[in-house]
């Protein structure tokens, strides 16, 4: 059965997107957007749901079929999503079984579920569904809140939090905080993924990761995610 890795968090704005769009490339995943604002993986791939006539989420979810991942240039396959799927998504329940009947019937070794930032039902699915969730976490009091909000509602989920956005002199304090936030957990911290400026503003539609060779401005970016896809290959 493949691993089914979900990008997951209780606020916006934490780098979420980018974090699944690029592990869903390292790893040969197919990526499943269920982010149905317009910052998603979606428009980051190219897909402009203004331009077509057919939703193939919608379509999938409403016939029973198996939805056929698009496939692009250096970027991963993707099910695109749609504004629609805001007032037409499932409960957790049915987006639980779902994905995991999807995930056996494409011929991947893991599959990457992007899902919209501060929850909502098919996110909730996504995660009861998932091996591996992946929760971004930029070290700010913000968003340290929130994840500690995550981790007190479901601590027993395999969860991972992932320090993202990390300037190159981090606060001692948020550090400690975090240190705090999972403290008698069984919740995961991985290494941290640094911020790099231009990320949010980048217009190329690649994976960043895909680049060869890497651009020196995103080597330790780069070498951060090549970490964390090992970080989820290795898990059992």
């Amino acid at each position: 059965m493949p691993k089914i890795v979900t990008v997951a968090a209780r606020k916006g704005g934490v780098g979420k997107t980018t974090l699944a769009y690029e592990l869903a490339w390292l790893l040969d995943a197919p990526l499943v957007d269920l982010e149905f604002d317009e910052g998603s993986a979606t428009r980051m791939w190219g897909y402009r749901h203004e331009t077509r006539l057919r939703v193939p989420l919608l379509d999938a979810l409403e016939s029973g079929r198996i939805p056929r991942p698009l496939t692009g240039y250096h970027k991963p396959d993707l099910v695109p999503c749609h504004p629609d799927f805001a007032l037409n998504q499932p409960g957790a329940d049915e987006m639980a079984d779902v994905l995991v009947r999807w995930a056996g019937e494409w011929d991947r070794d893991f599959v990457v579920i992007d899902t919209h930032g501060g929850g909502s039902p098919s996110g909730d699915g996504a995660i009861a569904a998932a091996s591996v969730v992946i929760v971004p976490v930029p070290l700010k009091t913000k968003d340290l809140n929130a994840t500690e909000g995550m981790v007190r509602e479901m601590p027993d989920y395999p969860l991972v939090l992932v320090p993202n956005m990390v300037p190159r002199v981090p606060s001692a304090a948020e550090i400690r905080r975090l240190a705090q936030i999972v403290d008698g957990t069984p919740v995961t911290v991985a290494e941290p993924v640094p911020y790099v400026r231009g990320v949010e503003t980048r217009k190329k539609r690649v994976a960043i990761t895909s680049d060869d060779p890497t651009p020196k401005a995103y080597q330790n970016f780069v070498a951060s995610l090549h970490s964390l896809a090992g970080f989820v290959k290795a898990q059992g």
